[in-house]
């Protein structure tokens, strides 16, 4: 071999090296070849994977973003609720607090924390949803307040127009009763007042009299009482003396006591009654003009006069 080596020829040995040196150089490119592509294909993943990182990036960021607009949207639509009920004005501060709370976290959260920006958006969902229950709660008091509130404006302008045509219907009944009342007082007519002596005949001389006699007829009433009805008469002298027959005869009208010379009870049933009361036991009798009023307890039923000589 090593005789083979020295009967090499130099020509033949610098080709041969130069076949490898050229070789070597062919394998060197090849490689450098393959190192390039495989840079330019690893800058390509890496450019394609920062790409879609700052896309996604871009993408939670706006995520976040549009969820946090949301959340103040609805803390804005809490804010604008009202009702006139403690109860539902409690629960209402209960959920704008926690409204408020979502709000400072989902903006202390990083973009990139999906885990927590999913559950803020199903907070997000759940006070959405209390919102909505309130909405209608508070719509459905205020529709039942409103219907409430118009019954009893209703029942109060019936009661005031039943007051109304009460008060009507009273004065009415009172107006009818007070007619009753006055129709239903007894009335005379024909009272007089006649004097006899003692042959029970008239007389006007007053030396001969020995007793007095008025006469009346109780008048037609069909809205008087029906019954026992007592008639008084006050027999005044010409010096206005009340005259009294000694039966201490006495009457109440309209709350006073008054003292009669005589009385009598008679039996009234609606028609004419024609009656005459005596006036007895009196010692004597004057010259002038003698009086005599008639009564019932109810009023004064008229006046008769007798002029005595």
């Amino acid at each position: 071999m090593a005789d083979e080596i020295k009967r090499e020829d130099p020509l033949e040995r610098l080709e041969r090296q130069e076949r490898e040196r050229k070789a070597r150089g062919g394998n060197l490119r090849t490689i450098t070849t393959i190192l390039i592509v495989v840079a330019i294909v690893l800058a390509a993943a890496l450019a394609y994977v920062y790409l879609q990182k700052s896309r996604l990036v871009s993408d939670l960021e706006d995520e976040k973003k549009d969820l946090t607009e949301q959340i103040v949207a609805l803390q804005a639509d809490y804010a604008t609720l009202s009702s006139d009920y403690d109860v539902i004005n409690s629960q209402l501060d209960s959920s704008r607090e926690e409204v408020a709370q979502l709000v400072d976290r989902i903006k202390k959260t990083q973009a990139v924390d999906r885990a927590k920006i999913r559950q803020y958006e199903k907070e997000l969902g759940t006070l959405r949803s209390i919102m909505r229950s309130y909405v209608v709660q508070i719509d459905s008091l205020n529709t039942l307040n409103h219907k409430l509130t118009v019954e009893a404006a209703n029942a109060r302008k019936e009661a005031a127009e039943a007051g109304r045509r009460n008060e009507e219907l009273t004065a009415q009944v009172n107006t009818y009763r007070e007619q009753v009342a006055v129709n239903s007082v007894l009335k005379a007519r024909g009272i007089t007042l006649q004097a006899f002596n003692g042959s029970d005949k008239a007389t006007d001389r007053s030396s001969r009299i020995v007793r007095m006699m008025v006469n009346l007829t109780l008048a037609e009433n069909g809205l008087a009482p029906k019954g026992p009805v007592r008639v008084y008469v006050r027999v005044k002298d010409p010096d206005g003396n009340l005259l009294l027959d000694g039966t201490g005869s006495s009457f109440s009208l309209a709350g006073e006591a008054m003292a009669a010379t005589a009385s009598r009870e008679v039996d009234y049933t609606g028609s004419d009654v024609e009656m005459s009361i005596y006036v007895n036991n009196i010692p004597d009798f004057h010259k002038g003009v003698y009086t005599a009023e008639v009564y019932t307890e109810q009023s004064l039923l008229g006046k008769a006069e007798l002029l005595l000589r």
